[in-house]
């Protein structure tokens, strides 16, 4: 039965007593919706997320890309590394401000790690990995030494200032050297950080 009410009431307005629309272009239906997409959001995030990790703990190659096979070369280079790490350790203990005994601590420091390098390469890696990349680290190194020398002929020449080392491919050359004994769990074998002694 129409009312007088109703036939005043534009068409599609809700009767006294009728709930409210919900379709989206009202302001509940419209936080409804939301609501909804922000629910679904965050369960595919989290899924999304809980993925990710369950891929990189137990899917992904945790294999370190320097490591070589030949773990025994590995172990042999460490134990020729330790005791050199040592020495080096008690260089940095005579650390001068004077530039002469700079200069000579630096060449000092750089002719035992020159010695224990050719102690390494004296044994070649067993393993093809080992042969095409540890020829690699090596070259790196002997750049390095050369770098350290030309520091302590500037020092000599009374030329005072920061070490400079070379970069290959925007990496400074001690990070590389770094990685590389890091990952073959030769940590000894890493060029001195702290300084160039």
């Amino acid at each position: 039965m129409v009312t007088p009410a109703d036939a005043q009431r534009e068409p599609g307005a809700p009767r006294f007593g009728d709930d409210e629309p919900t379709d989206e272009r009202t302001p509940e239906g419209s936080r409804r919706a939301g609501s909804l997409v922000a629910r679904v959001a965050l369960v595919v995030g989290s899924i999304g997320f809980a993925a990710f990790w369950i891929w990189a703990l137990f899917f992904i190659d945790k294999t370190a890309v320097n490591k070589i096979e030949d773990r025994a070369w590995a172990a042999r280079a460490e134990e020729i590394c330790a005791p050199v790490e040592v020495e080096l350790r008690r260089l940095e203990l005579q650390a001068s401000p004077d530039i002469g005994v700079r200069a000579d601590l630096v060449v000092r420091s750089t002719d035992l790690l020159s010695g224990m390098l050719d102690d390494i390469t004296a044994v070649t890696p067993a393993d093809d990995k080992g042969r095409a990349i540890v020829p690699d680290w090596i070259a790196d190194y002997r750049t390095l030494l050369r770098d350290r020398y030309d520091y302590a002929d500037r020092l000599r020449a009374g030329r005072d200032g920061p070490f400079t080392e070379t970069a290959v491919q925007g990496v400074p050359i001690t990070e590389r050297i770094e990685t590389f004994a890091g990952d073959n769990e030769m940590p000894s074998c890493a060029p001195p950080r702290s300084g160039v002694v």
